[in-house]
């Protein structure tokens, strides 16, 4: 089982967004010292619920903070880049850090990022499996061209290439954020492993799971691929000596943040929007995940593994607002969980 932090560069109410993205930083640091097995990036335009507008340039900064951490996106959103160019920035992160970066993509929202980054509707809406292939094809083959829908170009040789890393990975491993059949159907035909959110328990990332197994089989996906998939599952981490005190903190904290940062979302379209009462949602993600003390915390981390199959965590550690308080939970989280799970 693989632990890691899951960095949002959370806005709190308050806060200025400095003090949102020197929290996320001194996260990464502690992450390594403390002993977790990743760092995962998220990335969002405009909006205070996440301050980070590039998951990949964060993440070139972390690697060269760090020696040994892992570093990911979770995720890039594929709709608002330019396949090529985030082929190119991941397969420069995987050579220069020794093959310690993570490319995590997603399709993102119907967001007026669509708008402001000239990729419009279509591309949320359509056009992820052609950029998803595109994007591989770039990490994988010496030379690309391309001739499809959105993207026509002739044939240009890879640089860097991937598989000139000092590594024995050829390339950055890929992941891909999944929250419909449709993407988890695109994962496995791909053979990629899944990144799944906070916002839903063990039974339904068992069934996803569950999914992507049968249709990777379907696809004619090597067996061996199959067992070792290495899902990611998203959730959050607040520790105390006392059960309720963890609960307590993030329920004084989380739903302000949630408030504003969900709020300033705008849509591309106008579509309405339904928003979840931030409390109620704080409240759930508290009894969803290690929320409490570190004994509760191993035993729902190995409980989610059992009844699961996913062997990697990135956990929101941030959920308190507070810098001190983040690494004084990142710590706790290293020295008094991680060996109840190894």
């Amino acid at each position: 089982m693989r632990v890691g932090t899951f960095v949002l560069a959370a806005q709190f109410p308050g806060q200025g967004q400095g003090e949102a993205l020197y929290r996320a930083v001194r996260s990464a640091e502690v992450a390594e010292e403390a002993g977790l097995d990743a760092v995962w990036l998220a990335e969002h335009h405009f909006v205070p619920y996440g301050t980070c507008p590039s998951a990949v340039t964060l993440a070139a900064l972390l690697l060269g903070r760090t020696r040994r951490i892992r570093v990911g996106t979770a995720v890039s959103v594929l709709p608002t880049a330019h396949p090529v160019a985030l082929g190119e920035q991941a397969a420069l992160l995987h050579v220069t850090s020794g093959g310690r970066f993570t490319l995590g993509v997603g399709r993102g929202g119907p967001w007026v990022d669509l708008e402001v980054f000239g990729a419009g509707l279509e591309a949320y809406e359509q056009g992820f499996p052609e950029s998803l292939d595109l994007l591989l094809r770039w990490l994988r083959e010496p030379s690309v061209s391309a001739s499809g829908e959105r993207y026509s170009f002739r044939e240009v040789p890879v640089v860097p290439r991937p598989s000139e890393a000092l590594t024995d990975a050829p390339g950055p491993e890929v992941v891909i954020a999944c929250t419909s059949p449709a993407s988890v159907r695109l994962a496995a035909e791909q053979g990629l492993p899944m990144l799944l959110g906070m916002h839903v328990g063990d039974e339904e990332k068992a069934e996803m799971v569950g999914l992507w197994q049968r249709c990777a089989r379907a696809a004619g996906r090597p067996a061996e691929e199959i067992a070792g998939a290495a899902h990611v599952s998203a959730g959050v981490c607040q520790l105390a000596d006392r059960g309720p005190d963890a609960v307590e903190s993030l329920l004084k904290a989380m739903p302000g943040w949630l408030k504003q940062g969900l709020d300033a979302h705008v849509t591309v379209d106008g579509r309405a929007r339904s928003m979840r009462d931030p409390h109620a949602y704080t409240e759930l993600l508290c009894g969803l995940h290690p929320v409490g003390t570190p004994r509760l915390a191993a035993d729902r981390l190995a409980a989610t593994a059992e009844r699961t199959g996913i062997s990697r965590f990135a956990l929101l550690t941030e959920g308190s607002g507070d810098l001190a308080a983040t690494e004084e939970n990142l710590r706790r989280l290293g020295t008094e969980v991680l060996p109840r799970l190894r």
